[in-house]
């Protein structure tokens, strides 16, 4: 019979490096919130060794001022995300609205802002039909969306849009200005209570555990009787409001509109949802996360303009951010 052989100390070394590492997944599976406000914390802290008056309450205004509709956009994506789709017209949508809310302007912000909600209300619901009773590949769906309104804005503004580019004042005030000494910006507010709403929608509604069903498996869901075609519209159409609603904060915030308004937004928006957690294959994550998510996001860009980064360089190191993730949850995919 023969004898176990004996561990040596780079066996034991090796086994308790092993176990240290599965450990160490297991607590950032199980508290990823507490990571994601390491790293925010951590970034902080470098954006102030970097330029020092960033610490003051100027500069964290500008970056929420800048996470705001990032944020909203990136909650667009977020509801996508979790029910299997996502969209690649968003920022075109938010554009889109905006230039009909600064059309609209000089009838009332009340009209404007209204109005400009109905635009990504009609686009994101058309992309739900597309995806949802059409079958097109939501990629496939929401790139044309965003060329198709590409062209229509392109057109439009130079006839039935032609006009004042300046948007309402009250908007001004609500995209750009602050309260409380100057201290929190009007549109972080917007984003609070926008965030409350799709929280408690997405944990405590029907209709966020049917987004979260969808997204994990389809066919169950409609094998369970339920009309899947409707939650996708739903979801869609929703996701257009919240880039329409985008789309005013940041014209009100640059105080006028062009066609390029929110299109470095794109990936950013994809970038806060898939750092919060939220998975690209549908099913996994939540708003929670994706608000950590585009504050993250809104520091490193104030990072990487301290350090005079251009924002071709910015659009890489979030599509590699993109990628990077997309790719660790397609191994921990495999994994499971």
């Amino acid at each position: 019979m023969s004898q176990p052989t004996p561990s040596t100390p780079l066996d034991t070394s090796k086994a308790r490096l092993i176990g240290l590492s599965v450990r160490s997944l297991a607590f950032i599976a199980e508290n990823p919130t507490l990571i994601l406000l390491g790293v925010l914390v951590i970034l902080v802290l470098a954006a102030g060794s970097i330029q020092p008056r960033y610490l003051t309450v100027a500069g964290l205004r500008t970056t929420l001022l800048q996470a705001a509709p990032l944020g909203i956009l990136a909650g667009a994506q977020t509801i996508l995300m979790l029910a299997g789709g996502i969209d690649l017209s968003v920022t075109m949508i938010a554009t889109g609205a905006a230039y009909v809310a600064a059309n609209q302007s000089p009838n009332g912000a009340a009209i404007a802002i209204l109005l400009g909600i109905v635009v990504g209300l009609l686009a994101g619901s058309v992309n739900g039909v597309g995806v949802a009773v059409f079958r097109v590949n939501p990629l496939i769906m929401t790139l044309a969306m965003s060329g198709i309104l590409l062209g229509l804005f392109t057109a439009w503004t130079q006839t039935i849009l032609k006009g004042s580019t300046q948007v309402a004042g009250f908007i001004k005030t609500i995209s750009a200005g602050s309260f409380w000494d100057n201290r929190i910006p009007y549109s972080v507010v917007v984003w609070a209570l926008i965030a409350l709403l799709l929280i408690w929608l997405l944990r405590r509604t029907g209709w966020g555990r049917l987004i979260y069903a969808t997204g994990d498996n389809e066919v169950a869901v409609r094998l369970a009787g339920v009309q899947v075609w409707q939650v996708r519209i739903s979801a869609y159409a929703m996701a257009g409001v919240l880039g329409a609603v985008a789309g005013i904060l940041l014209a009100g915030r640059t105080g006028a509109v062009d066609l390029q308004l929110a299109s470095t937004f794109l990936l950013p928006s994809i970038a806060a949802a898939v750092i919060g957690g939220t998975s690209i294959f549908g099913g996994v994550g939540g708003y929670g996360g994706t608000i950590l998510g585009a504050l993250i996001l809104s520091v490193l860009n104030s990072i990487l303009t301290f350090l005079n980064v251009g924002q071709a360089i910015q659009q890489v190191v979030y599509g590699l951010i993109v990628l990077a993730l997309a790719w660790g949850y397609a191994g921990l995919t495999r994994r499971g």
